[in-house]
């Protein structure tokens, strides 16, 4: 249990470290943020509490599969606030039309490379 939360709580710390940093360079959070922290300490942690490396080397591959439906979000969210959308309703609507983008992404992938989740 102790160790569950000391991963929460470094986790949570690089998330507020990034957005301390992004109020004040938005380009030097915004490198951050697309650094994979998240995804270098859940392999840190799959590792930690499994000790299996095939296991964290399939999440590694599954997490690069998962990248390209990812990446619509950030078509999709400034486009919304440049047309004026509230941040509320853009921040929503990026997120749904985001899961759209994964299901359909899921279709193709096992449809095409029998892939399935």
């Amino acid at each position: 249990m102790i160790f569950n939360i000391i991963k929460v709580l470094i986790t949570a710390f690089v998330i507020v470290i990034a957005a301390e940093v992004a109020k004040r360079s938005s380009l030097l959070g915004g490198l951050i943020v697309s650094m994979p922290l998240i995804t270098v300490l859940t392999l840190i942690w799959l590792y930690w509490d499994t000790k299996d490396v095939e296991q964290v080397s399939n999440l590694t591959s599954n997490t690069l599969l998962m990248i390209i439906p990812s990446l619509t979000f950030f078509l999709f969210f400034p486009i919304l606030l440049k047309i004026n959308l509230s941040f509320s309703l853009s921040m929503l609507l990026s997120i749904l039309s985001t899961g759209a983008c994964y299901w359909i992404y899921t279709i193709f992938l096992n449809k095409y490379f029998n892939i399935s989740l």
